[in-house]
């Protein structure tokens, strides 16, 4: 593997993680507002299952 591509593969799960935290929040908000609860429950589903990734890349 490159330099480059190694360091982005490294990189990758803390990436990731910052989305979770993004998913949750604007979910969480979208729920609680009442704008698009759909769409929030949405978000939610998606924080999990790149968490379940994230999890599994690094395990």
């Amino acid at each position: 593997m490159t330099p480059l591509l190694g360091s982005f593969a490294a990189a990758a799960p803390a990436i990731a993680m910052l989305g979770v935290f993004a998913c949750l929040i604007g979910g969480g908000w979208m729920i609680v507002k009442g704008g698009d609860r759909k769409k929030g429950v949405l978000l939610l589903v998606m924080a999990a299952v790149l968490l379940g990734n994230v999890v599994i890349w690094v395990g």
